[in-house]
């Protein structure tokens, strides 16, 4: 499980950056028609990965404390 708000950002603006580009990409840079076919599993992938980071508070692999702790 990769749970990290910061890595998890990055690859939410790269799988954003596949969709909402996605035609420009097509035309501009053909090589990348392969890896175009998965730009929506990258986005949903960045999202959950920093659905999980805010959940065990990490960013970029150093805890954060965002919330408190009820200990």
């Amino acid at each position: 499980m990769f749970g990290d708000y910061g890595h998890g950002s990055l690859i939410l603006l790269l799988g954003a950056c596949m969709v909402f580009f996605h035609d420009w990409y097509l035309k501009h840079i053909p090589a990348l028609r392969d890896i175009q076919r998965l730009r929506y599993m990258f986005f949903l992938m960045g999202f959950f990965s920093c659905y999980n980071g805010l959940l065990y508070n990490e960013w970029f692999a150093i805890p954060y404390d965002w919330f408190g702790s009820c200990y």
